[in-house]
């Protein structure tokens, strides 16, 4: 389930204190499912969803990625699209 967080790059809380986002073929914000997540397996969860939703079952690579936020307030990326 995504949840709701200010959008800003700079985060002052704690250090384990990471969100999660996806990711298109382009390595932009996913244009629909652009938000943020409390843990790699909700995005990816949601992701999953959503791809089953428009296209079937799974049956090939995915093309959504997933990236975390850094303490510097950049986005690392943790799954590659369609991998």
């Amino acid at each position: 389930m995504a949840i709701s967080l200010p959008h800003t790059r700079q985060r002052s809380s704690s250090p384990s204190c990471r969100t999660y986002r996806l990711v298109d073929q382009q390595g932009e914000p996913h244009p629909i499912l652009d938000d943020l997540y409390e843990s790699l397996d909700a995005a990816w969860s949601e992701a999953l969803h959503w791809w089953q939703e428009e296209f079937g079952p799974v049956q090939g690579p995915v093309g959504i990625g997933v990236e975390v936020s850094t303490l510097s307030g950049e986005w690392r990326t943790l799954r590659y699209p369609g991998t």
